[in-house]
C-alpha cells in the first residue's frame, strides 16, 4: 500500500496590537466581544514536522460524510458578537479555525460584502484554512471609513506581505463590495502578485434602480428598528412584526434583489441583521457601493492581476441593477488573465451557501500556487476522501452503465483482476490507447485511489487548462473532473518534472486525434513515428507500463464524424476557428498535441457494453539511460510497448466475449441481487 504524507504546523499566539499600530511582520488587531472571544489574531509557524500515515484514507468513500460545516445560523449567532459596539476603524482578525495550515502557505485576504461583518468565510475557513493563511477585514457598524482609505488599509498589509515574501503571492476574496475594493487594491499594486478571487463583483450602479430605495430609506425614523425589537420582540403571534417583516422583505425583494433580498429572506434572524443594517448604515453601504463600483469601473483596465470571477446566474428582473452580463463580459475581457465560473443555483452570497467550497474550487481551477508561476506538480494538491466520493458521484452513472473490470500482470506474467501488479513507488509511466472522448481515465483514477492511494497524473490536452478571450473553445468547468484527478497540460518539461518527482504518470502518444477518430477507427492506434517518452523516462529510472482498453465501441456509435462535419459549412467554420485558438495554445508543442484539430464527434448511445482495461508486464528503464539515451535503442523500446498496448486489445477484445455479464441486464440482475457495491465477476482469467 502506497504511503502519503502529510504536514501539519503549530501554532502561537502573538501580541495583540491595534490595527493603528504596525507590528513588524503584519498588522495585528485585538477583538472585543461582551460575550466571548469570537476570533484573534494568530502568528504560526511557516515550517512544520512532517507526519506518515499509512491507511489509504481512500479505501472507503462510500462512508465519508461532508465535512462539518457551520450553517448560516451559525454566522448569524457569530454575527450577534460583531455588531460594532466597541466602534473603532476597520481592523483585521485571523479565525480560530485556521489554526494547522501547511508550511508556505500563501496569504489570504478576505474583504466582506455588504455585510462588513468579516465572517463571510465563516464556512470556509477550516479548509481555506488549511492552504491558506486567512485573514480577515471587518468593518464596525459605526465605521464610516470612505473607499480610497479602505483601499489604503489593504494596500499596508499586501505592501508588508510582499515585503516578506516577495516570490509568494497574495490572495485576496472580494464579495460584492469588497471586489471591487480588490480591483481597486490590483490596479494600484501592478508590481505585486496578486490573486483576485471576486464573488459576484458589481462594476456598475443603476441610479435609476438605487434611487428609489434610498428614498425609501430616508423617510423611515431612525427609531423604527429599535421600537420594533423591543415593543414587538419579532415573535410569533405579533401581526405588526409579521407585516413589517413581509414588507421589508418584499420592498428589499424587489429594489434590492439578490444584495440584501437573500439576507432578509431569513426573517427569524431579523433583529441580527437590523443590528448590522440600521438605517444610517445601510444609506452608507450603498453609497460606499456605489463610490468602490465607479472606482472599479474606471480602473479595472489597468489589472494585471490573475483573476478567478465566481458569478451566480444574472436573469432577467429586480437583480439586474448589480450584475449586468453585458458589465460582466467587459470586465473579463479587460482582465488579461481571467476566468469567470458561473453558479446557476446559488444566490449573491456564495460562500454561505451549500455546495459552494471555495478551496476545492480554487484546486479545481489550478489558481492555487505557492510561487510566482504555477507549478502542475508542486502546487497540486490531491482530492479530499469526499471530494474524491463527490467526483465519483458525478461518474456513478457512467461507471454503473459500463462496470470496469480493471487487470494487471504480476511479475510472472500472471493476469489478476485487481492493481496488484502495479508497482507502489514512482516514478511510473502508463502508456495505452484513447478510447472516444478519452473517459477511460475518469475510471481508472478514481479505482487507482480507491485500492491503491496511488494519484494517476495524466498527461492532457493544453485546452482543459486555458481559454483565451473570445475564443470559442469549451467552458474549462466542463474539465473539472479532469483537473481534479490531477490532469497537467502536456509538455516535455511538465512530463519530465513529474517522472522526477517519482509520479505516476499516464500517456496518449496518439493523444487527441485518438480520442477523436473518425468511424470505423475504434482501437486504432495514431502514435507518431519517434517518440522521446522512452528517453525521458529512462533518464528518471522509470517503469513503463503499457496497457489497452476497449469497450467504446459497446458505448455510443459515430454518426457524424470530423469528415462528415468538414462537409457542412458553419461546421466546417467552428471546427477551423477552434483550431486556430487551439494552436495559438500549443506554445510550440508538438508531438501529442501537434496538427491534432479539436471537434466534437455527434454520437448516439447504445445498449451500454462494459470497459475493460488490462495493464501489462512493467518494462524496466532503470540503469539503461546510456543504452536508451541511443536514439535507435530507444525506438526499439518504444515499438515493444506500441506492440504490448495492442496485445492487451486483442486479448480483451477475445476474452470479453466469454464475459457472461458483458451486457447490462446481467449486470443489472447481479446487482440486484448482491447490491449495488459489489464487484461484477468477468471472464474467467486462470486460461491466459
Amino acid at each position: 500500500m502506497a504511503i502519503s504524507t502529510v504536514r501539519i504546523t503549530d501554532g502561537i499566539c502573538p501580541v495583540f496590537s491595534p490595527v493603528s499600530r504596525r507590528a513588524h511582520n503584519r498588522d495585528f488587531s485585538y477583538w472585543k466581544s461582551t460575550r466571548r472571544l469570537t476570533s484573534v489574531a494568530i502568528g504560526r509557524l511557516r515550517d512544520g514536522g512532517k507526519v506518515t500515515a499509512t491507511v489509504n484514507p481512500y479505501s472507503n468513500t462510500d462512508a465519508v460524510r461532508p465535512e462539518e460545516r457551520k450553517s448560516l445560523t451559525d454566522f448569524l449567532a457569530e454575527v450577534r458578537d460583531f455588531d460594532g459596539g466597541d466602534g473603532g476603524p476597520p481592523r483585521w482578525f485571523s479565525p480560530l479555525e485556521c489554526g494547522a495550515r501547511a508550511p508556505g502557505s500563501p496569504l489570504l485576504l478576505y474583504i466582506p460584502g455588504i455585510d462588513g461583518t468579516g465572517l463571510g468565510l465563516t464556512r470556509q475557513h477550516k479548509r481555506l484554512g488549511e492552504i491558506f493563511d486567512i485573514w480577515c477585514l471587518h468593518f464596525p457598524v459605526s465605521d464610516r471609513t470612505p473607499a480610497r482609505e479602505i483601499v489604503k488599509l489593504i494596500e499596508r498589509i499586501v505592501r508588508s506581505e510582499y515585503y516578506r515574501y516577495p516570490k509568494t503571492p497574495i490572495y485576496i476574496v472580494g464579495d460584492s463590495i469588497g471586489a471591487c475594493l480588490a480591483l481597486d487594491v490590483a490596479a494600484s499594486n501592478p508590481d505585486i502578485d496578486i490573486v483576485l478571487i471576486l464573488a459576484n463583483p458589481v462594476t456598475r450602479f443603476n441610479n435609476l434602480m438605487l434611487q428609489p430605495l434610498l428614498s425609501l430609506l430616508e423617510l423611515l425614523p431612525d427609531e423604527v428598528p429599535c421600537l420594533i425589537e423591543e415593543n414587538f420582540g419579532f415573535k410569533q403571534g405579533y401581526p405588526f412584526a409579521a407585516m413589517f417583516e413581509s414588507m421589508l422583505n418584499e420592498t428589499v425583494a424587489q429594489m434590492s434583489g439578490g444584495l440584501l433580498g437573500d439576507f432578509f429572506k431569513t426573517s427569524a434572524n431579523l433583529p441580527t441583521l437590523i443590528k448590522i443594517f440600521p438605517k444610517d448604515t445601510l444609506l452608507w453601504k450603498l453609497q460606499l457601493l456605489k463610490s468602490a463600483s465607479a472606482s472599479a469601473k474606471s480602473r479595472m483596465y489597468t489589472v494585471k492581476a490573475q483573476t478567478l470571477i465566481l458569478l451566480r446566474s444574472i436573469n432577467f428582473g429586480h437583480d439586474q441593477w448589480l450584475l449586468n452580463k453585458e458589465d460582466i463580459e467587459k470586465l473579463r475581457c479587460a482582465l488579461p488573465k481571467c476566468e469567470v465560473r458561473k453558479f446557476e443555483n446559488n444566490g449573491q452570497f456564495l460562500f454561505l451557501e451549500d455546495g459552494v467550497d471555495l478551496a476545492t474550487i480554487i484546486k479545481i481551477a489550478y489558481y492555487y500556487r505557492r510561487g510566482k508561476k504555477l507549478d502542475y506538480i508542486s502546487d497540486y494538491i490531491r482530492p479530499t476522501p469526499f471530494e474524491l466520493k463527490e467526483f465519483e458521484k458525478s461518474q456513478r452513472l457512467l461507471t454503473d452503465a459500463i462496470s470496469p473490470v480493471f487487470l494487471s500482470t504480476l511479475d510472472n506474467g500472471t493476469i489478476v483482476r485487481s492493481l496488484a501488479g502495479i508497482p507502489s513507488e514512482g516514478p511510473v509511466l502508463y502508456v495505452g490507447n484513447h478510447m472516444l472522448l478519452g473517459i477511460e481515465l475518469r475510471p481508472a483514477a478514481i479505482h487507482f485511489l480507491k485500492e491503491r492511494n496511488i494519484s494517476l497524473r495524466g498527461l492532457a490536452h493544453p485546452v482543459m487548462f486555458t481559454k483565451k478571450s473570445g475564443s470559442k473553445l469549451p467552458d474549462l468547468q466542463m474539465f473539472d473532473s479532469v483537473r481534479i484527478i490531477g490532469a497537467v497540460p502536456v509538455s516535455n518539461m511538465n512530463f519530465y518534472k513529474l517522472l522526477r518527482s517519482k509520479a505516476h504518470v499516464v500517456l496518449y502518444p496518439g493523444g487527441v486525434r485518438e480520442a477523436l477518430h473518425r468511424k470505423g477507427e475504434e482501437y486504432k492506434l495514431f502514435w507518431p513515428e519517434h517518440s522521446e517518452f522512452v528517453r525521458i523516462a529512462s533518464k528518471c529510472g522509470a517503469k513503463i507500463i503499457p496497457f489497452g482498453a476497449v469497450g467504446e465501441d459497446d458505448l455510443c456509435q459515430i454518426v457524424l464524424d470530423y469528415n462528415d462535419q468538414m462537409k457542412i459549412p458553419f461546421l466546417k467554420d467552428v471546427i477551423e476557428e477552434i483550431t486556430q485558438d487551439t494552436i495559438k495554445l500549443r506554445n510550440g508543442e508538438e508531438g501529442e498535441v501537434g496538427n491534432q484539430d479539436l471537434h466534437m464527434p455527434g454520437i448516439i448511445p447504445k445498449i451500454p457494453g462494459r470497459f475493460y482495461v488490462c495493464f501489462g508486464k512493467p518494462i524496466e528503464t532503470k540503469g539503461r539511460e546510456k543504452e536508451l539515451n541511443d536514439k535507435e535503442k530507444a525506438h526499439e523500446v518504444y515499438l515493444q510497448v506500441k506492440s504490448e498496448v495492442e496485445r492487451s486489445m486483442t486479448y480483451l477484445k477475445m476474452k470479453r466475449e466469454s464475459d457472461p455479464y458483458r451486457n447490462i441486464l446481467p449486470r443489472l440482475l447481479y446487482y440486484l441481487s448482491h447490491g449495488f457495491s459489489s464487484q461484477i465477476p468477468t471472464f474467467d482469467l486462470r486460461d491466459n
